[in-house]
């Protein structure tokens, strides 16, 4: 039998052990095609191609114009894991989008995003009621696919109606089992919040999470107004990443995604740097 001696011996090698325990590494890294709209049309073959050879290995993409350069996604290697929908077939509650859930099951997808609530939708708190009603909807009707459904958000959730973030509204009125959340660090942070605390936050709610870098200087700001600067690639800006990816692996994050809505110039050059530093990036 293991004395109780032989057992706080054991327990300590373990915690001295663990001290030195190698650090983690992202293994799968992924990209948001919205960051190559510019060129994605014209070149889609190349441009997928291309996008699989600085390393990345999973897509996030958007459902318009998806069928014309799915034949090049699958011959480029590259695994489609989220798709972000059309907000509108949400929003009423469209015949079409029990179409859409199995179209994305026969093309291999695991999630369906919720992408964007457009400003003139947007309200206080009975508006966001409204809306968690209608995500909870397309939650189920996602899981009647065999898919997963998430909320992708930017900084106007944050802003604080009444005393109470919406984003709060949001998390309480929606269904866990339904319902997981894609949280963008980037909007988090314009937001005024920290990332990583924000995922500490909400725990397992968080299935996916963008990756993009915020300009130094960038002002706190509830809407998309940032100016195109803001936008830097990752490991180029002022969000602490490892302390981010620590906070996600701890909540159980499935998959990340870089995401840069404007870039300086060539959106693979860009997409380029942030795979050099997330690849190598210990945490």
């Amino acid at each position: 039998m293991t004395s109780r001696r032989s057992f706080l011996k054991a327990t300590a090698l373990s915690a001295a052990l663990s001290k030195f325990a190698p650090a983690a590494q992202l293994t799968e890294i992924g990209v948001q095609l919205y960051t190559v709209r510019t060129v994605l049309p014209q070149k889609p073959a190349e441009t997928l191609n291309a996008i699989r050879a600085i390393g990345y290995n999973t897509i996030e993409g958007t459902l318009a114009g998806f069928d014309k350069i799915w034949p090049d996604v699958q011959a480029s290697g590259l695994k489609p894991v989220s798709m972000h929908l059309d907000a509108n077939q949400v929003m009423q509650r469209s015949d079409e989008f029990a179409r859409t859930t199995q179209q994305l099951k026969q093309y291999g997808f695991s999630y369906a995003v919720f992408p964007y609530l457009a400003p003139a939708a947007r309200g206080g708190p009975d508006v966001i009621k409204a809306l968690a009603e209608k995500l909870n909807w397309a939650g189920e009707k996602c899981g009647a696919a065999g898919l997963k459904f998430a909320y992708h958000n930017h900084a106007f959730e944050f802003d604080e109606v009444g005393g109470s973030p919406l984003f709060h509204i949001l998390l309480d009125n929606t269904d866990p089992k339904l319902v997981g959340f894609e949280l963008d660090a980037f909007w988090v942070s314009v937001a005024g919040h920290d990332p990583a605390e924000m995922i500490t936050h909400i725990k397992d709610r968080v299935r996916l999470l963008h990756l993009k870098d915020k300009a130094e200087g960038t002002p706190v700001m509830h809407n998309e107004s940032v100016p195109r600067t803001a936008f830097k690639e990752v490991g180029h800006g002022t969000i602490d990443w490892p302390k981010v990816l620590r906070a996600a692996a701890s909540a159980g994050v499935a998959h990340y995604f870089v995401e840069q809505d404007q870039t300086p110039g060539d959106p693979l050059d860009s997409l380029r740097q942030s795979y050099q530093y997330l690849s190598k990036l210990t945490y």
